[in-house]
């Protein structure tokens, strides 16, 4: 699994993590006024009694073995970005036209700091002018009581809005009468909830943080913990030190995977000896980790039929599994070389990882949107848990599934309600509240943004997140935002959606409170709670001054919505639950299964476990009890003058947020129009290292769609990732993933094997 001999050499040299993250963490806290108080932010991250870190919704340890740090370098840059001293004001908005912002890059828009004051777009001048606070809500529900349709109402949420608020907006939209709440899920671990669903009966993973202190082998796929999670690469580091295998599977050769010192563990850092992290490198095609994975569960068959019983667990299977003979029937009937040519891995190597999978007792599999964002990524994740099904890796201590997550609340998001698809509990929603919740499937993201097209949507409603810039087929994404008639963002930080206002009818932006900050009501200081990506509930405690006087908790802005929007004869007493959060758990303790006694679980300083039943072997899916499925892997392949792009992060980006323009550990600095091609791949279209080229994508799910979309003048960079395939920056080439290409069964848009052309630039 070595680096191929014509691979070009590393980017970073350098161990993940070490001197270079705390330089990092240094120079982002270094560019950004307060920095005192940027300083004593961080002592609170991820601590008992402070709050919850506003990147990744990775872990944290029990209390008692917490750091003093504990923060990653990519959560101090999210700390550093919102307790920053910069203000954006009014004064702000009267010297720049929309017009002049909407030119500027999305790092430009951001950094310029924090919102101040609610307002409201002006067609005449194209600038934001300042509006109150009472008349924003007006504005808001003059156009929600005013539809004909509740259902011409779309409520959008990012990851980062906590339990609270979350559920308070989920109630706002089904008490006006629609299920429209498409949330950043959609576009990132909706595959995986449809996979798991279906599969295990449970959409989340079924692994605790303990898991990995008991696993002997751990599955990296479709994931840059270097980068995303940094914080996961500390207990990939305790399990490699302890021997255990651990297995990346991604096109890139991702350094975090490679080696890694602690930058707070004070020995490692001043004799900078790293430790070594995957023992295992297996660089599939972009879309062909179905395939891979199919080979391993064969090779594994092979394994059990040389040596009948000694493989498999064949108790599990027999008690806890059904379709598992005509799965294995499958398997045997499977081509190897239709594997090898879809996968782009070798049969050894996939009996090589079989073997390994084998030798190990207790097995994790993690994965990310490596896996998600695919046309198949669905049957790509059943492929992965078939893999677990067949040696019993559900259920027990040290293995299990491991969907890790993005935002640090899209988990708690969805337990709260913010989906498209009703809960089953909405029925106790209406008995608890009063009213009879809508029934009819609501959009998700991508039906969102058709129906604002089509002119079936005259109401947006932004509840955090950068709608504009996370979007696939950004002219279509954009066409559609200016043609509804209000688009409301509520918002920490200037962002790309702030520019694309509607054509005809009103713009909003509406400041809330970060993360960060001290949320005081009449009823005292408020807390908030989150869910992270292994089902832990804990509180989150703000304490810095508030960026403005004019900010109001995002409870405070749902609620002020409400009551504008449902009037005066509403028998929901908003104002109660926006000044005294107790009151709103309270409601979700007796709406929502595992929240009774929601305030009491919540006092201890490690929250407490939701539970999952997939975890205790109860399995309530449609067959109860768990599936093997037995999936095709079809025929992936492209004419020879196009390449298969993946989307990713630079090192300096979480989601759409940009904090500066370097990529460390992929040796990228101050850029982002690039593209990472195999050096072959180059030459072959008489190009080399260092070229600018156009890209171009006229396909949606593997059909030409008459649509030509591109995105000009690209540095290309000759890069470790196999042949055939390219990477490059996301949201700058979101412009080329069409609309109409989604992942089957969860709508997720493919992100994850764009076919482009790309040919030398002319700028």
């Amino acid at each position: 699994m070595s680096t191929p001999p014509d691979a070009p050499p590393p980017a970073y040299d350098a161990p993940a993590g070490g001197w270079g993250a705390l330089k990092g963490t240094l120079k982002h806290v270094g560019a950004q006024s307060g920095k005192l108080k940027i300083a004593k932010t961080l002592l609170r991250v991820n601590q008992p009694g402070g709050f919850d870190c506003p990147g990744c919704a990775w872990p944290e340890p029990a209390a008692r073995e917490r750091s003093r740090f504990e923060f990653c370098e990519n959560g101090a840059k999210a700390v550093a970005w919102e307790a920053t001293n910069d203000k954006v004001d009014a004064a702000f908005f009267a010297r720049h036209p929309v017009a002049d912002l909407r030119a500027w890059s999305d790092h430009e828009l951001e950094k310029r700091g924090r919102l101040t004051q609610p307002l409201r777009y002006d067609r005449a001048t194209d600038r934001y002018v300042p509006i109150a606070w009472d008349d924003a809500f007006a504005l808001i529900g003059q156009h929600l009581a005013g539809l004909d349709d509740p259902n011409r109402a779309v409520f959008y949420t990012s990851g980062r809005t906590s339990n609270e608020a979350a559920f308070l907006y989920q109630l706002l939209g089904r008490k006006l009468g629609t299920n429209n709440f498409p949330d950043c899920s959609n576009m990132c671990h909706e595959s995986s909830g449809a996979a798991l669903n279906e599969q295990i009966g449970v959409g989340k993973g079924t692994v605790t943080l303990a898991d990995f202190d008991e696993a002997d082998c751990i599955f990296v796929v479709g994931q840059n913990p270097g980068t995303n999670h940094p914080r996961m690469l500390s207990e990939l580091q305790k399990a490699s030190a302890r021997g255990a295998t651990l297995i990346s599977v991604n096109p890139l050769r991702e350094r975090g995977l490679e080696s890694f010192v602690h930058p707070q563990h004070k020995l490692a850092m001043l004799g900078n000896a790293p430790t070594p992290i995957a023992g295992h490198f297996v660089q599939p095609t972009i879309g062909g980790d179905l395939a891979f994975f199919k080979g391993v569960c064969k090779a594994l068959l092979d394994l059990e039929d040389a040596a009948p019983g000694a493989v498999l667990d064949h108790a599990f299977i027999g008690q806890h599994t059904h379709g598992f003979d005509a799965f294995a029937n499958d398997l045997r009937a499977a081509s190897w070389e239709h594997l090898a040519e879809q996968s782009g891995v070798t049969q050894n190597q996939m009996r090589v990882i079989a073997q390994r999978y084998a030798a190990s007792d207790r097995v994790i599999a993690c994965w990310a949107m490596g896996l998600t964002q695919q046309r198949h990524g669905v049957a790509a994740i059943q492929m992965v848990v078939n893999l677990l099904l067949m040696r019993g890796n559900l259920g027990k201590p040290g293995a299990g599934a491991c969907p890790v997550r993005g935002h640090s609340n899209v988990q708690g998001d969805r337990t709260m309600g913010i989906f498209e698809k009703p809960p089953a509990w909405t029925p106790k929603l209406g008995e608890v509240f009063g009213f009879s919740p809508p029934t009819e499937e609501g959009y998700d993201v991508v039906r969102a943004i058709e129906a604002m097209r089509d002119g079936a949507v005259d109401v947006f409603v932004a509840m955090g997140g950068n709608f504009a810039a996370a979007t696939p087929d950004s002219p279509a994404t954009y066409a559609a935002l200016e043609r509804v008639k209000l688009n409301v963002q509520v918002s920490t930080k200037l962002n790309r959606s702030h520019t694309v206002v509607p054509t005809e009818g009103d713009a909003l932006i509406l400041p809330c409170l970060g993360r960060t900050e001290a949320d005081d009501t009449a009823h005292g200081r408020q807390v908030v709670t989150v869910e992270d990506s292994m089902s832990m509930v804990h509180i989150s405690r703000g304490g810095n001054p508030p960026a403005s006087d004019r900010l109001k908790s995002e409870p405070a802005i749902v609620a002020g919505i409400a009551r504008a929007a449902l009037g005066p004869d509403d028998p929901t007493d908003w104002q109660a639950m926006a000044t005294d959060y107790n009151q709103i758990r309270d409601k979700v303790a007796q709406v929502i299964p595992g929240f009774a006694d929601f305030n009491e679980k919540i006092k201890p300083k490690d929250g407490f476990y939701l539970g999952n039943t997939a975890r205790d072997r109860v399995w309530v899916n449609a067959g109860q009890k768990a599936a093997f499925q037995t999936l095709d892997v079809p025929d992936g392949t492209m004419p020879a003058d196009q390449l298969k792009l993946m989307t990713l992060r630079s090192h300096d980006q979480y989601n759409t947020t940009v904090y500066a323009l370097d990529d460390r550990y992929r040796g990228i600095k101050n850029a982002r129009e690039v593209l990472f091609c195999h050096a072959d791949d180059l030459a072959h279209r008489g190009l080399k290292d260092g070229d600018r080229v156009d890209i171009t994508s006229r396909y949606s799910n593997g059909e030409d769609d008459g649509v030509e979309r591109s995105a000009q003048n690209f540095r290309v960079v000759a890069y470790d990732i196999p042949r055939g395939c390219c990477a490059g920056y996301f949201p700058e080439l979101n412009v080329l993933v069409s609309l109409k290409s989604v992942a089957l069964k969860s709508n997720t848009p493919v992100s994850k094997l764009v076919p482009v052309t790309i040919t030398k630039s002319d700028a």
